[in-house]
């Protein structure tokens, strides 16, 4: 089936090639428009633009006036877990926890204890935990080794998956993760009425009329232990291709790409972080979903106190639309385009970056300080994201 897409493949190449230039000339004109001169004093503790530009609480105030526009922008920055030392030096926002992190969970559990208490702001601490196939809990607690899928928790009795999700939740704080990638909304069918590839891998939540209470039960359960949930993929993944690794493509029309919003906008005051996708819906745009600013303004629309989270950038795909390329590699990839990539994140409207190559991790904050100086534009948007993250720490009763 497959086979159809390669003439489309070669030509979303050429399209990716002149798009790169037009992004590239685009931000080399925003980076260059120093005619307004920015008179914020970065690094300073009066580092604001004014009294409460983002609607912060007053509580926020002194910590948010504390800050310096390089600690606004870790704030932004979700890393592959690293040493304590290594995150309380870069003062990240976040962590990303795989299953290879919880081998020895007495060191795991010591890690997140020793950098917090370092740090001014507690971290995210997130991982997958959907159950079933996606289940960080399966390897180190015989309880949650066959933890429900949520195609099967989606069939259960309302109070059965709050149970559920409390119940994990409390495991997962007992660990230290306060974060939970999930709920799963991608659509069970795609435009052809055909199961999609997270149906298939029992990972959707939607069924019929009764999914949104039961997803609401799942992230209250979560969050009476203490853990945020994520909704993913926006604007609803339904390719049957990784992402991660290779060009994933969605042929959707935009009425169907609509009604796949529609269960992220019915749970968006449930869920605070919504994480996008990567597929290209190339009925709106050759653009990778969290690249394309359109789509990431429809889920910005559903509530503007949204935490708007990417999926890993350094995943292959990505950089090869960066890039203009059909493959890159693993090493070596060019500084211009790393580059290139974090300015397209941050224009398109994404609020968290997430990134498993934790050197780039540093680079990518100091990038982000440096275009803020000379450019009112994207000091705004750092701030603005910055503000985001901070309150809803807050709001998860994260910061005190």
């Amino acid at each position: 089936m497959w086979l159809r897409f390669i003439p489309i493949i070669f030509l979303l190449f050429a399209f990716a090639k002149a798009d790169a230039v037009a992004v590239i000339a685009a931000d080399t004109a925003a980076v260059a428009d120093t005619t307004q001169a920015d008179t914020v004093r970065t690094g300073s503790t009066t580092d604001t633009i004014a009294p409460n530009p983002y609607g912060l609480p007053d509580e926020l105030m002194p910590l948010w006036n504390s800050m310096s526009i390089k600690q606004k922008a870790a704030q932004m920055v979700m890393v592959y877990l690293s040493p304590a030392q290594f995150l309380i030096e870069n003062e990240f926002g976040a962590v990303l926890v795989m299953k290879n992190h919880l081998k020895d969970t007495a060191a795991f559990k010591q890690k997140i204890r020793e950098a917090n208490e370092g740090l001014r702001i507690p971290l995210l601490v997130a991982s997958d935990q959907e159950g079933d196939f996606v289940n960080r809990l399966g390897g180190i607690s015989e309880k949650w080794k066959h933890a429900p899928s949520a195609k099967e928790m989606r069939d259960m009795p309302t109070d059965s998956v709050k149970l559920i999700a409390e119940d994990i939740g409390g495991e997962l704080m007992e660990l230290g993760i306060n974060m939970n990638l999930a709920p799963v909304l991608d659509p069970a069918k795609d435009h052809r009425k055909k199961n999609s590839f997270m149906e298939e891998s029992a990972r959707s939540w939607e069924k019929d009329s009764t999914s949104t209470e039961k997803v609401q039960a799942f992230v209250q359960g979560m969050r009476q232990s203490g853990v945020v949930c994520v909704s993913k993929h926006f604007p609803g993944y339904d390719s049957w291709t990784n992402s991660d690794h290779q060009i994933a493509i969605s042929a959707s029309p935009k009425n169907k790409i609509a009604y796949n919003v529609e269960f992220f906008k019915r749970l968006s005051d449930d869920i605070p972080v919504t994480m996008m996708s990567s597929v290209r819906f190339i009925r709106i745009s050759n653009r990778p979903a969290v690249f394309e600013p359109k789509i990431v303004k429809m889920a910005r629309d559903m509530n503007p106190e949204t935490v708007i989270l990417t999926d890993d950038l350094w995943g292959v795909s990505l950089r090869a639309w960066v890039s203009g390329t059909e493959r890159v590699k693993s090493k070596g990839y060019p500084r211009k385009d790393f580059r290139k990539l974090i300015r397209t994140a941050l224009t398109a409207g994404n609020d968290m970056f997430m990134i498993t190559y934790p050197a780039k991790a540093v680079e990518m904050v100091n990038y982000l300080v440096q275009i803020s100086k000379n450019n009112k534009s994207y000091r705004k948007r750092i701030e603005e994201s910055a503000a985001r993250i901070i309150k809803m720490k807050y709001n998860a009763g994260m910061i005190k």
